[in-house]
């Protein structure tokens, strides 16, 4: 299917690169495959108390103290923090997660930043302010953008996470094999269609620098997104950004590996622990 996508808007693209652009800009906003509750997650999806908040459904385990906030990514949904859920209801916490709009069980066919950081209020707003915020591959720049808004939180865990807002247009277009000229249609595109034209969203919603301690987890087998947006989260957020490095987890099975999230709740509890010793240097977490 991709493959005769691809070919389809390439060919469009040469004749008109506009409808090209505005054809990428409608497979662009919308995730297409919605993400299953998987077997080893029923228990914990189950578990939760659901609430639905501006038409999005929302999840929340525990008994309210100490809140952590979990942000899923792409074509993905709350279910997928199984892991996490269990090993932070042990120590006490209370995790708040949402399936946003057009994933999961939400309702809606598109999905925007700007969407995210309505839920991740209101869900401050009933739960908050959160002990930590938890997010995985897109859901990182949903939520740093979302903390650097207002929303409160003492600590940030960042796993696989895009930081480059452009990226998501680069890569998009990569895959498909679409040229610079759809590229630019298709970001002109998104500027109209969600943000009035204005331009500056490419720095806008990209990682900036950051008041609130980052743990920043990658892999260096991530195929889904390059672990050169590890580089660009550091670099851009600043010196409160650390950095834990694994091997041989791939996008996916980083959010349920026992080491890693080990790492990222400890980071969660050193809420006093002086920036640059939250983490062991170079730490090796292989599969």
């Amino acid at each position: 299917m991709q493959k005769l996508v691809s070919v389809g808007l390439q060919t469009i693209g040469v004749l008109s690169p506009r409808l090209g652009g505005r054809l990428a800009f409608n497979l662009w906003r919308r995730p297409l495959a919605r993400g299953r509750v998987r077997t080893n997650e029923q228990a914990v999806h189950d578990a939760a108390h659901v609430e639905i908040v501006n038409n999005v459904k929302t999840y929340n385990w525990g008994d309210g103290k100490r809140p952590v906030l979990l942000v899923h990514g792409w074509r993905s949904r709350a279910s997928r923090y199984a892991a996490f859920i269990t090993r932070l209801l042990e120590l006490g916490y209370s995790p708040v997660s949402y399936d946003a709009p057009a994933h999961g069980d939400s309702d809606g066919d598109v999905v925007s930043i700007l969407g995210h950081q309505r839920i991740i209020r209101a869900l401050e707003e009933r739960h908050g302010p959160f002990e930590g915020v938890i997010a995985h591959s897109l859901g990182a720049l949903f939520a740093l953008y979302a903390v650097r808004e207002g929303v409160a939180a003492k600590r940030l865990v960042m796993i696989s996470g895009v930081a480059d807002f452009g990226y998501l247009a680069d890569t998009f277009c990569a895959q498909l094999g679409l040229g610079p000229k759809i590229n630019q249609q298709l970001r002109r595109r998104i500027e109209r269609g969600y943000f009035d034209g204005d331009d500056q969203i490419w720095t806008r919603f990209s990682v900036r620098t950051g008041k609130l301690e980052l743990l920043v987890i990658h892999n260096d087998e991530d195929e889904i997104v390059d672990p050169a947006q590890a580089d660009v989260m550091l670099r851009n957020y600043g010196d409160r950004a650390h950095f834990l490095p694994t091997t041989g987890l791939g996008h996916r099975r980083i959010l349920s590996d026992p080491a890693v999230i080990t790492e990222a709740v400890a980071f969660l509890q050193d809420s006093d622990q002086e920036k640059g010793s939250d983490v062991p240097e170079g730490l090796d977490l292989s599969a």
